[in-house]
């Protein structure tokens, strides 16, 4: 299990999880392997509710186990904490008696701690409201709204308010600008629970507390075989919803501010909405804003991240950077990012491509891996994965990894990207018609990406649809000859020689003299 990179403290204890050790008040404290995972999950969750079935996925990930090894080991973090650290919550799991503090409320620098940007957007989830009649299934609804408070804080670019401060206007009839004026709020989530004959309804509203406005609203109809199982998918489903809609409320306010009067996060949001435009000077732009972000607040780690991460994609929409000098900027901006912040997951994800690209998979794919451990709903963490699997002759698994991401981020900054992985995979897995299906809708969204068509090219050469896929040839070249030259006239450092002469076939067949 992967475990947070932060040391945590709880009452007189700490844990250290680069040591993986407990001690109390200076003094070490003996537990097992299993129960300092356990712990580490219960610490992170910040003394809110741990699902029963959520500690068994984190703390063994992958494996069948059953519940009654999980009380085994609590009943050892009992005997070891003392009695009344660890609570059980009737029917759903357990949490800490002491909130923990959130070491996500900070960023981490070389000497010392700094508050992150005071701008980035809040987050408040009212208490669901009741609807079923029955006081009996309070349970249900304030435990639907609990856990999504613990998922998105998980979210390093949102501040979520704690359950203690949100909680106390359950039964209260209060307008929503002024429940965000006395948290302190952009943002506002409330919902409301009905069960009956057997199937529940969730009704879910995001509203930007500072126009009043609703910016996302979902219904979930669900059949009720498994409780708890329902609000697992439910919470899932509405946290993948509200961050990237988030997001993009935060890309049309900075946009709405001249950019003299931009502060840091506003800097960094319109770098974002530059970036996923997908063109040279767009791309340029993004760097530009990423730059200002940066210098507006040095202890901000996300600016550095992105620069690592466009650098690192930009030579393939308009040679930002030659090639042979990547390497070295993208590392400078990704450890920069990292001293700023060890778990920054583009950072991560960006040294993930950069060992792809100087021919070291193996490693590339454990910076993949660390960035969804510590990230598991950010698209970028999934799509580093995705580009090692594609490059490693494995674009089935690489496939998988991309859905998941594009779930995550269905029309974020990197969605361009995505498709263009998606296709790219399909192709070297024999799959031309997928591969023509993901290089048109690319080619829809952001027709001046040249990638596209080389690679719809190869694979209508393929299918032997010669007339369209000159079409793509010809469009390729003349959208980008340098491009084009770099990708087939040499074969870039992280292409597998198999792979790279698989294009080049398609091409042939299109029509391509080489």
């Amino acid at each position: 299990m992967a475990t947070s990179a932060q040391d945590m403290t709880f009452g007189p204890f700490r844990l250290d999880c680069r040591k993986r050790s407990l001690t109390r008040e200076g003094n070490t404290v003996s537990i097992g392997g299993r129960a300092f995972d356990i712990l580490s999950v219960l610490a992170e969750a910040a003394g809110e509710t741990v699902g029963k079935a959520a500690l068994l996925d984190q703390v063994w990930p992958g494996v069948i186990v059953e519940e009654n090894n999980l009380q085994v080991h609590i009943s050892a973090l009992r005997k070891a904490l003392g009695e009344g650290w660890i609570v059980t919550v009737p029917g759903r799991g357990y949490r800490l008696a002491v909130p923990v503090p959130d070491p996500r409320s900070t960023v981490r620098t070389g000497s010392g701690e700094a508050s992150a940007p005071t701008d980035r957007p809040s987050v408040a989830v009212l208490p669901f409201a009741n609807l079923s009649g029955n006081p009996d299934e309070e349970y249900f609804s304030e435990g639907l709204a609990d856990d999504i408070i613990t998922a998105l804080a998980r979210s390093r670019s949102l501040l979520v308010i704690a359950r203690n401060s949100s909680f106390v206007y359950k039964g209260r009839s209060i307008e929503v600008k002024q429940i965000a004026g006395e948290l302190g709020v952009r943002y506002v989530v409330e919902g409301s629970v009905r069960r009956a004959a057997g199937r529940i309804r969730v009704n879910v509203q995001l509203i930007n507390a500072e126009s009043g406005t609703h910016i996302w609203a979902e219904r979930y109809d669900r059949d009720l075989a498994d409780v708890f199982a329902v609000q697992d998918e439910i919470t899932g489903a509405l946290t993948s919803a509200i961050n990237p809609a988030v997001a993009e409320a935060e890309l049309r306010r900075a946009l709405r501010k001249p950019p003299e009067n931009l502060g840091a996060w506003e800097a960094y949001q319109r770098g974002l909405w530059h970036a996923r435009k997908a063109t040279a000077d767009d791309n340029r732009q993004s760097l530009e804003f990423f730059r200002r972000a940066a210098e507006l607040d040095p202890t901000f780690a996300s600016p550095h991240a992105m620069l690592a991460y466009c650098y690192g994609w930009g030579f393939a929409s308009g040679g930002l950077v030659p090639v042979q000098d990547i390497s070295k900027v993208v590392e400078q901006a990704a450890r920069r990012a990292i001293e700023l912040d060890p778990d920054d997951s583009t950072a991560l994800a960006a040294l993930s491509w950069l060992a792809v690209c100087d021919g070291h998979p193996a490693d590339g794919l454990e910076h993949a891996e660390r960035a969804i451990a510590v990230a598991p709903n950010d698209a970028v963490a999934w799509e580093a994965k995705a580009r090692v699997l594609q490059f490693s002759g494995r674009p089935r698994d690489a496939l998988v990894a991309y859905q998941a991401a594009l779930q995550l981020s269905p029309t974020g900054p990197s969605t361009w990207i995505l498709l263009t992985g998606m296709f790219i995979s399909h192709y070297f897995a024999g799959d031309y018609h997928a591969t023509v299906d993901a290089a048109q809708r690319a080619i829809r969204d952001h027709p001046l990406v040249p990638r596209s068509y080389r690679w719809l090219s190869a694979a209508l050469g393929q299918l032997g649809q010669l007339d369209a896929a000159r079409t793509a040839l010809r469009k390729s070249i003349e959208l980008s000859p340098e491009q084009f030259d770099f990708y087939v006239k040499s074969r870039p450092p992280w292409f597998r020689p198999e792979d790279h002469e698989h294009m080049l076939a398609g091409l042939r067949k299109a029509g391509w003299q080489g």
